[in-house]
């Protein structure tokens, strides 16, 4: 693994039971990919190919608009390697998993 994402969608619509349903769609979407990922309290964390990553997150902004937002707003953290690994989700996680 050469690469990993933390992704944020932000919606940009009114009520939160909106929020909730969109970004359960984007989850969903991030599931059918096959890639490792968690899914924690503010963003979810994906592994993965640099290239296959990126194509990710330009779906998942794809994805919130066509579950219904008008727009979207969406942070991304990147950690890329092209010559190595980079640290994977279970080394950084395992221990503070309850």
């Amino acid at each position: 693994m050469e690469a990993s994402v933390a992704i944020q969608v932000v919606p940009g619509v009114n009520s939160k039971q909106e929020i909730i349903e969109i970004v359960d769609e984007v989850i969903d979407y991030i599931a059918s990919t096959g890639l490792v990922y968690q899914v924690g309290a503010f963003e979810t964390s994906i592994e993965g190919n640099y290239d296959e990553l990126m194509e990710v997150v330009k779906q998942c902004q794809i994805i919130a608009i066509e579950a219904g937002a008008p727009s979207v707003s969406a942070y991304i953290k990147v950690v890329y390697n092209p010559k190595g690994e980079v640290l994977s989700i279970e080394k950084k996680t395992k221990k503070h998993r309850h």
